[in-house]
């Protein structure tokens, strides 16, 4: 009896080629998806102020506004307490202050780091959990510094965030 013919399946050349191929998309598709992530720099970078914030042009939108801003950044004390749930966790962060202008009031920092402190404290860890939890703990201390200082903190930088 004679065996089966084996099956040939594609030769060593097609399947290199094949492979060169695909390598080729792969990195092509990737540097091209990188390029649009670099090129449409929004958020922090285009709001973010500079060394200083004292006379930083501001820009929207990737372009530059017409004129100067005068923003100020202020530095609050560290705030250190524990959260709601569960209460054993500690929290110690240090933020800073956008403000449009220069503080009218002495006491705008001390309100404002007062309120951040009574937010933190009614917070639950499952909240703060992963990147979308860390994104709606800065929007909420945002709008929270934003309502405390009548419109005039325009964000809140989180410079160090500690859970113990």
């Amino acid at each position: 009896m004679d065996a089966p013919p084996a099956k040939g399946g594609p030769s060593l050349v097609i399947q290199l080629g094949v492979l060169v191929v695909l390598t080729a998309a792969a990195a092509g598709m990737g540097w091209f998806s990188g390029g649009l992530l670099t090129s449409g720099k929004s958020g922090e970078e285009a709001h973010a102020p500079a060394a200083g914030g004292h006379g930083t042009e501001a820009k929207e939108g990737g372009h530059e506004a017409a004129g100067p801003a005068s923003e100020t950044v202020i530095a609050l004390p560290a705030i250190t307490t524990n959260i709601a749930s569960p209460p054993d966790v500690w929290v110690r962060m240090e933020v800073s202050l956008v403000l449009d202008a220069p503080p009218e009031t002495a006491d705008l920092a001390g309100a404002v780091s007062q309120d951040l402190i009574a937010y933190i404290r009614t917070i639950k860890m499952h909240e703060i959990e992963g990147a979308s939890g860390f994104r709606h703990l800065r929007e909420n201390l945002d709008e929270r510094a934003s309502i405390r200082s009548d419109g005039h903190v325009k964000q809140v930088l989180i410079r160090t965030l500690l859970f113990e």
